[in-house]
């Protein structure tokens, strides 16, 4: 059963690519997925229908082990049966799709891939036997869903109704995950099968089921979150044949009678149930009869059929859950047959308005045939699946409104369960009435002749393939009714978990005699025609009584006061001032971690201001700098005072005995300052030149509180430690465990590995995050990929000008390959001499750096800082030209390549047996290099190096170059006198 689930996963992935060769065939091909599926589903039944529970399929596989994480899937009769629908009727209605859609469509490589992925979503919900993968595939089947409803993304109704699905059932799998989260910590297993096993007493296990079914009742569209279900046949009509008829709709009803057999126990689950399904029936079922919209009639003929299935699955009977398993089948076969017609409706007649079809069943019987099969197994007429599921829903709720069923201990219902039992079936007979109606009025509406009305002309006729799924559903309708117990030998299982009322049990049967039963039924179908025969004084009486306020307007006034709120809350709070952002952050740390302090209980009894006198002076340069960039006037002057501080922080790092991280906060200052003083170009060098600082004194006062506050955290954190700190033992763990002297090193990456993965990806969200905001066009545009023929062309061009214009002093001599390419007022024939003898040099020392840095100070990271910087100086001596010719390669793709390798480094173990990160140990003689010593863990750190440097080189492309290009490259030759050379 996994391998199926991974099956879907990746079959639904190669849907993109297939889709660009196949067109619509692709639909065909992905249709043997879910058949392939459906064919395994079947060769499970010896095992789901032995009477031995213990031979039920169960497939475990480990996730996580230390969190105990499992992925648990079962399949007992309740999954196989659902099991069955879902891929069976997945299959045809792909099929069905291939027929469907054009090839010009646009998105269907897309719109299979999601469909498919549906598909597999809803298998693994309802095999699933771990709550936490249960919850994981319930909220992917409402983002897939999400998917398929807005598929015509170029309609604001289609986005509308998607959101408005995603929104509903999200949020109820939200509310139904902390139900899962407060059994399973109850029980203490995450097995769904386990926590219902043994369901524990109480006010808490009442909240949690009453968690539960908000969640499933949010997904089949119950009064009062039933609004979605409606609008979201603004769907392709595959969507609403398979999404909304036979498998996303039927996730919550599955849930209730997963529960059921334990959750009829919880106080208030029969009531809710039967309360809000009889209100869902009879609201559905109202409005069904007044639209006018073939598909619209039956969105709300659903809404009315999961009311029904509400009822009957959570009354927690055996005989009820025994109809509501064959209700279930029924169900899903007559209406997703029903879909897939009006869809043939519309395509071949070009409208679903019932006002405007005349004469369609005479020109097209078979298809009259078809719907009248799905209908009468709708109305619950015989001899279809329909009527034998309604019937036995009958003779349950009424058997047990006379006392005649059994509680959940296995006594006679008291006289409250009878009372609901009444309730439940008076609901179901008047629901029964108005499906029967709108049942009628949609095959009148479909087929019949109107007076005044237009014969439907033009017919196309409907292909083979169009015709194929709904042809199957609804024979399989008709087929299924005479076997009706050969059904019920299938679903045995399920009835069985609920107690019975005496040795003979009621069994699916076709005909059961006259029974009182029987003559509801015949009620039912009476009233039912003579409710349509009314329809013109029904129409007038609808009209009178129309709610001027719906569910639906609820929601979207909801929806509209939450962007109201929200634009006001930003209008408030987003400014666009850095100043009034900063100082709300700063006023809240104050106020929070000096209401932390003066709860605090630790403060050190004794205070050390130093450890050696050298951090006396370093701390007062430190102040002094920190005051100086207060009164600096000019932003270039503030930025180096500001520096001065983290070198001073270098200092103290390094007179602590930590020279790695000194070298690292050296570097780090460096290339900020630079990326600062880049920034700086293009905007006013005084301060407060456009806009003058305010508030001067609420300024200062923050700054001293938020001073004074780290301070005393500095001091108390200082002191309160009272073990033996886990550092202590870093150094042996680095070295017998990693093989390395350095532990800064051995830690990022070995030891916490991890954690550098994750820093990694960080750095690489910056870079990309620096980069959109600063390139306007296509980075394909930018100098990245300009290369040493390029920049030769470029010098080739500037010295022809040169020589045209006559002018001596501009042919010097270029040190660097760019050099003439600037213009000479801003270049520096000593800082391209300095460069050019240097920056070879510099690169090897990054490259010891990178090797070295295991045993002795250095690494990944400051190795790439320090190739950063030979970058950083070809780009101040040569523009933007220079930094291309220097590596003609995109930020991204080291970045990239970086990660691939730290990633592959960390993976690479896994394949061989080890966990992830496990670093291997070489030692050995080399001719010509002598006793070499090598640690896998530096490959990982070749990733981190890369990394880095990918990140300068961005930096410097965002900020240097493509500033240049789009402020008219200063650095470039006077377009006054030569023109651009751009």
């Amino acid at each position: 059963m996994l391998i199926v689930l991974m099956v879907f996963a990746v079959a639904a992935l190669a849907m993109l690519p297939l889709a660009r060769a196949l067109g619509r065939r692709v639909f065909a091909v992905a249709a043997l997925v879910p058949l392939g599926a459906f064919a395994h589903t079947v060769l499970q039944a010896p095992a789901v229908l032995a009477a031995d529970s213990a031979a039920l399929p169960v497939e475990r596989w480990t996730w996580i082990a230390e969190l105990s994480l499992t992925l648990d899937v079962r399949m007992d009769t309740l999954s196989w049966v659902l099991a069955l629908v879902v891929t069976g009727v997945g299959s045809l209605v792909l099929l069905y799709c291939a027929a469907y859609f054009d090839d010009d469509e646009r998105g269907l490589g897309r719109f299979a891939a999601v469909l498919l992925a549906f598909a597999g979503a809803m298998y693994g919900l309802v095999i699933a036997d771990d709550v936490y993968l249960l919850f994981v595939l319930w909220e992917a089947t409402s983002v897939f869903s999400y998917l398929l409803i807005g598929h015509y993304t170029h309609r604001r109704a289609s986005r509308g109704a998607a959101l408005q699905a995603l929104v509903t059932t999200t949020l109820g799998g939200l509310v139904m995950l902390v139900g899962l989260v407060l059994l399973a910590v109850q029980a203490g297993t995450s097995s769904l099968t386990a926590i219902l096993a043994d369901l524990p007493p109480g006010p808490l296990t009442t909240a949690a089921i009453m968690l539960v079914l908000v969640g499933a009742l949010s997904k089949s569209a119950i009064v009062p979150l039933h609004f979605w279900l409606p609008g979201a046949m603004a769907a392709p009509t595959p969507v609403s044949a398979y999404l909304h008829a036979a498998a996303m709709v039927k996730a919550g009803i599955y849930l209730i009678m997963r529960f059921a057999p334990a959750g009829v126990e919880v106080a208030g689950w029969r009531e809710v149930l039967v309360v809000l399904g009889v209100a869902t029936l009879l609201l559905g079922g109202w409005a069904a009869l007044k639209q006018t919209d073939l598909k619209l009639l039956l969105a709300y003929g659903t809404v009315s059929q999961l009311g029904l299935l509400v009822v009957v699955a959570g009354f927690g009977t055996r005989d009820t859950a025994l109809a509501a398993i064959a209700l279930l089948l029924a169900h899903a076969l007559f209406k997703a047959a029903l879909f897939l017609i009006v869809g043939i409706i519309d395509h071949e007649a070009g409208t679903r308005d019932l006002r405007k079809l005349s004469g369609l069943g005479r020109r097209l019987p078979w298809l009259a045939g078809l719907t009248a099969l799905a209908l009468a197994s709708m109305a619950g007429l015989p001899p279809l699946i329909g009527f034998v599921a309604k019937e036995t829903a009958l003779f349950a709720l009424l058997s047990a409104a006379t006392g005649g069923a059994a509680g959940p201990d296995g006594a006679p219902l008291d006289a409250a369960g009878q009372a609901w039992a009444a309730v439940a079936l008076g609901g179901v007979v008047v629901g029964s009435v108005l499906t029967v109606a709108y049942s009628i009025r949609f095959f009148w509406g479909a087929f019949a002749r109107k007076p005044g009305v237009d014969e439907v002309t033009g017919l196309a006729g409907a292909t083979p393939g169009f015709v194929l799924a709904p042809a199957v559903l609804a024979v399989a309708s008709l087929a299924l009714g005479p076997l009706a117990s050969v059904v019920g030998t299938g679903v045995a299982g399920y009835p069985a978990l609920f107690p019975s009322s005496g040795e003979k049990t009621y069994a699916l049967a076709l005909w059961h005699g006259l029974t009182p039963e029987l003559g509801l039924s015949v009620l039912i179908v009476v009233l039912g025609a003579l409710l349509f025969a009314a329809r013109e004084p029904l129409a007038r009486l609808q009209k009178r009584v129309a709610r001027e306020y719906t569910a639906s307007d609820a929601y979207w006034d909801a929806m509209g006061a939450v962007d109201r709120l929200a634009v006001r809350v930003t209008g408030l709070t987003q400014r666009g001032s850095l100043p009034f952002y900063l100082g709300v952050i700063l006023i809240v740390f104050i106020g929070v971690t000096t209401t932390g302090l003066l709860l605090d209980r630790t403060w050190p009894a004794e205070l050390r201001l130093w450890d050696h006198p050298a951090q006396l002076a370093i701390g007062t340069v430190m102040i002094i700098a920190a005051i100086a960039a207060t009164q600096a006037q000019k932003r270039f002057a503030a930025l180096v005072v500001v520096g001065v501080t983290g070198f001073g922080m270098s200092a103290t790092f390094a007179l602590q005995g930590a020279p790695d991280l000194a070298l690292t906060q050296v570097l780090v200052e460096v290339v900020t300052l630079i990326a600062f003083v880049l920034v700086l170009r293009r905007v006013p060098a005084r301060l407060g030149d456009k806009h003058g600082s305010s508030h001067r004194l609420l300024r200062a006062a923050i700054g001293i509180g938020v001073g004074t506050v780290m301070a005393v955290v500095a001091i108390v954190v200082a002191g309160a430690r009272v073990d033996a700190p886990i550092s202590l033992d870093w150094p042996a763990a680095a070295y017998e465990q990693g093989h390395g002297r350095n532990t800064v090193n051995v830690a990022l990456v070995d030891l916490r590995g991890w954690d550098t993965m994750g820093e990694l990806a960080v750095v690489i969200a910056a870079a990309t995050g620096v980069a959109s905001l600063l390139f306007l066009r296509s980075r394909g545009d930018d100098p990245r990929r300009i290369g040493r023929a390029a920049v030769q062309q470029r010098i080739a061009q500037r010295l022809d000008r040169v020589r045209d214009l006559g002018d001596p002093g501009e042919q010097r001599n270029a040190w660097i390959l760019a050099g003439p390419t600037l213009d000479p007022r801003h270049r520096s024939i000593l800082l391209e001499v300095v460069v050019r003898l240097t920056f070879h040099a510099i690169i090897v020392i990054s490259l010891y750096l990178l090797f070295a840095g295991h045993n002795l100070p250095g690494g990944g990271f400051v190795g790439g800082l320090v190739a950063g910087l030979a970058l950083v100086a070809r780009y101040l001596a040569g523009g933007r030209y220079e930094l291309g010719a220097a590596l003609p390669l995109g930020a991204g793709t080291v970045l990239g390549t970086g990660l691939i390798i730290a990633a592959g480094a960390a993976l690479v173990p896994v394949l061989l047996g080890q966990p992830p990160l496990t670093s291997t140990y070489w030692e050995g003689e080399v001719w010509l290099l002598g006793e070499v010593e090598f640690v896998s863990s530096t490959i990982f750190d070749i990733g981190v190096y890369l990394v880095v440097v990918g990140l300068v080189l961005d930096v410097l492309r965002s900020l240097g170059a493509e500033v240049d290009r789009q402020g008219g490259d200063e650095l470039a030759p006077s377009a006054r006198r030569e023109g651009s050379i751009r």
